[in-house]
């Protein structure tokens, strides 16, 4: 990863709170074979003019259901792909407040299928399934092999950041998906 900066932190300050973020996207035309370990289900609420996501993430693991909520900061590495993260866990009524700010929503299911998650998203971007994978280090990371339904990696591809996709019209899906070779089974 490039080591680079957040340009709205004070001098030095740059990775007090921000850790550099170690992940892989990749592009599927269905769900992996595999065992899925836990569910959940996403809604993700990006804040108008900020790079902030306000997260509602119910969880679902052998029969117990638990609901985390979340706020994340994403820094984009300067060339595209992962770069810093910020998060912090809230209380429902801290969520409830950041979640009125004016934003727009996304939601997904996600499927845990380790070593990846695997989001299934909702209308308008029904049929788009993606794996994500998450390491510890960079070197970890690139050494990772691609899940076997996996027709692209986008992690460089910024139309399939949330922070794109949440704004990416049906139109928009099917443009970014034929440039890999997909194509949406409904209109």
């Amino acid at each position: 990863m490039d080591d680079f900066l957040n340009p709205s932190a004070p001098a030095g300050k740059s990775r007090k709170y921000a850790r550099s973020e170690h992940e892989r996207r990749f592009l599927l035309t269905a769900i992996p074979e595999g065992t899925i370990v836990c569910t959940a289900r996403i809604t993700d609420h990006y804040v108008l003019g900020a790079r902030l996501r306000v997260r509602c993430m119910v969880e679902t693991s052998d029969g117990n259901s638990s609901t985390v909520y979340k706020l994340t900061q994403k820094v984009p590495a300067p060339r595209g792909g992962p770069g810093l993260l910020t998060t912090m866990y809230l209380d429902p009524s801290e969520y409830a407040a950041l979640a009125a700010l004016a934003s727009r929503q996304l939601c997904k299911t996600r499927h845990g299928i380790p070593p990846f998650v695997i989001d299934v998203f909702d209308p308008p971007l029904d049929g788009l399934i993606m794996a994500e994978l998450e390491c510890d280090t960079d070197e970890e990371l690139q050494a990772s092999a691609p899940p076997p339904s996996a027709v692209a990696e986008v992690t460089k591809d910024i139309r399939f950041t949330g922070g794109r996709l949440v704004a990416t019209s049906r139109d928009e899906l099917r443009q970014a998906l034929a440039a890999y070779g997909v194509q949406l089974m409904r209109p």
